[in-house]
């Protein structure tokens, strides 16, 4: 009996994943692939305040100490040949970009674009695209990378996001935070 409900609520869960689509924006509470290592007792990130672009924020998990920033953020400034709403079938999107440096400090850890989004004023969040053109802005930030003490990776992670608005806020949302960081970005 137990198995049989086991298999049941897997197959289940099977079901729901698979009827979400991939072909369009997605706004959700939060990012859907975090990376970073699971917060332990020893560790104490802070989030506070949101930040202006180029101000540090420091994660200290797990024997690793990272400085992440978010350097800058453009909103339909750059037009690869396949626009937002041609790449989704959507109406009323566009691309934006944000620029972004991680630099490890100490120990090993990883990076990848997945614990970002895009935060709204009416409680919308955007998750960083699925797609990446040739023509989309350099240097790209990684899907996901490797790094040791001293390294740093620098680029920008791009987003479709609705034309007519521009986010209030960049998160950064891994697993080891309770609380994103945050970068209040500028007005237009």
């Amino acid at each position: 009996m137990r198995t049989r409900t086991i298999t049941t609520a897997a197959i289940l869960l099977l079901a729901l994943t698979a009827c979400g689509s991939d072909n369009e924006p997605r706004a959700t509470e939060t990012a859907s692939k975090p990376t970073a290592p699971k917060s332990t007792p020893d560790a104490k990130p802070s989030p506070a305040e949101p930040r202006a672009f180029g101000q540090e924020f420091t994660l200290t998990d797990d024997g690793m100490t990272m400085g992440i920033t978010v350097l800058g953020y453009e909103q339909d400034t750059f037009h690869p040949q396949t626009s937002a709403d041609e790449e989704f079938g959507t109406k009323g999107y566009t691309w934006a970009a944000v620029e972004i440096k991680a630099c490890l400090k100490k120990g090993t850890s990883g990076v990848t674009r997945y614990p970002w989004a895009l935060a709204y004023a009416d409680g919308a969040r955007i998750e960083p695209s699925s797609v990446t053109y040739g023509d989309f802005p350099k240097p790209e930030y990684p899907y996901e990378a490797k790094m040791k003490a001293g390294d740093c990776v620098r680029g920008k992670t791009v987003f479709a996001v609705p034309t007519k608005q521009r986010p209030e806020r960049v998160l950064y949302v891994p697993e080891a935070l309770d609380t994103p960081a945050e970068w209040n970005v500028p007005k237009a």
